[in-house]
Formats: C-alpha cells, structure tokens, sequence
C-alpha cells in the first residue's frame, strides 16, 4: 500500500486538534509518555516546516515533528504517531526516516537523539545510525526535561536524578560518523595494497616479456 509521507505545511494546520487527540490516545496505550502538546505548539511546528505528516488519500495516519535543545546543538524527533490501523505496515518506518532526513537538513551538525519505550522506533533508530546512550550524554536543556513531567513514569526520572528511566536513551552523531568513515577499514586497506602489488609483479612481468619479445625479432 502506497501513503503519502510528506514535510507538513500551512495547508495541514487544520489537523493539529486531530494529532493532539492522536498523541493522548497513543499515550494512553502505551502507559508511557509522549509528551503533551497544545494545538498551538503543533501548528507553530507545521508552520515552521518542521513536521512530517502522512496520509492514507486524505485520511491522517501518521505524524513526527523537530524539535531543538541548547541552541540547536541538539535536536529530538518527537510525538511520533502511527494510526492504529496502520500500525505494523512500515508507516512508521517512512515517518522517521522522512523526519530524520529532514533534520538532517535543517541541522546537519546537530546530535539527533530520542528517549523511547518502543522497541519498534529502538530498531528503526539503530537502522538510521544511532547507538544507545546514557541519559548524561543528552542534552541538559531544562526545557527539554521539563517535557517529560506529562509521563506517567516521571517520578523515576526524578528519583535517578535523570541518570536512567524506563526509557532508553539513543544518538546520531555526525561527527563521530564523520570520523568513522575518515577511518580506512584495515582488512579492506590490506586488500587493497596486495592488489596493488598484484598489479606492480603483474605489469614488470609483462614489461620483461615484451622486452624479451622485442629483442628476439631484432636479432
């Protein structure tokens, strides 16, 4: 089945009330939370371009928005949401790897990181690039922090002084990406040199018997 996945614009302004109640009844099924945004905050985040939407024709299946931490140093992909009818079907797959590409755009030195109960967006996450980090690792923006107060589990948080939760913290960094792909695979360098070497005996052994050639048609 083919869905429009899509960056959200003003023309989808007036489906902010419906992700909103999206947003509570995914909460609610999950027990954990997705932090809770007013209408307001929604259509401020399509008007600025940074949302994704889906569409099953004109149906609203899905939705995912940006959002950034010390001075957008950091930035969260956040209130992922999946119709439940759509759910299980790829579509959240499409929504974050739109969103995260997205980011990428918008921010591309930015660390990109999430705090998740779903294994279903940890594998999604790790398919992107991002590895599992401590809750030190992440962003100190009060504001961000402060999100979480609409869980249901944040007197855990709280009492671990923010060190775990029943969430799992995750990172993109491209910096570090950056460097690992500056770093050459030993096995594949070494491949490489003995072909190199391969080629070098190849084309001397070649250079002496057209040498050898030459000097026995001129004799």
């Amino acid at each position: 089945m083919k869905y429009i996945v899509t960056v959200a614009n003003d023309s989808h302004l007036h489906f902010a009330e419906l992700i909103c109640q999206y947003m509570q009844e995914a909460a609610e099924q999950r027990g954990t939370g997705i932090a809770r945004r007013s209408p307001d905050y929604i259509r401020a985040k399509i008007h600025e371009g940074k949302a994704v939407i889906a569409f099953d024709k004109a149906e609203l299946i899905g939705f995912c928005y940006i959002e950034t931490w010390s001075h957008e140093k950091y930035v969260a992909n956040s209130g992922l949401i999946v119709h439940p009818d759509y759910r299980g079907k790829g579509l959240g797959k499409l929504i974050k790897k739109e969103i995260f590409k997205l980011s990428r755009k918008k921010y591309p030195q930015a660390r990109l990181f999430g705090i998740t109960t779903s294994l279903a967006v940890m594998k999604i996450n790790a398919e992107l690039g991002y590895k599992p980090v401590t809750f030190s690792e992440l962003t100190t923006d009060e504001a961000f922090w402060n999100g979480c107060q609409s869980c249901r589990n944040y007197d855990i948080l709280t009492r671990t002084n923010r060190s775990h939760c029943l969430c799992t913290g995750m990172m993109y960094d491209p910096v570090k990406k950056q460097k690992k792909k500056s770093v050459p695979d030993p096995d594949k360098e070494q491949r490489w040199q003995r072909f190199k070497r391969f080629l070098s005996v190849n084309q001397w052994k070649a250079k002496k018997k057209l040498t050898s050639t030459i000097k026995a048609i001129t004799l």
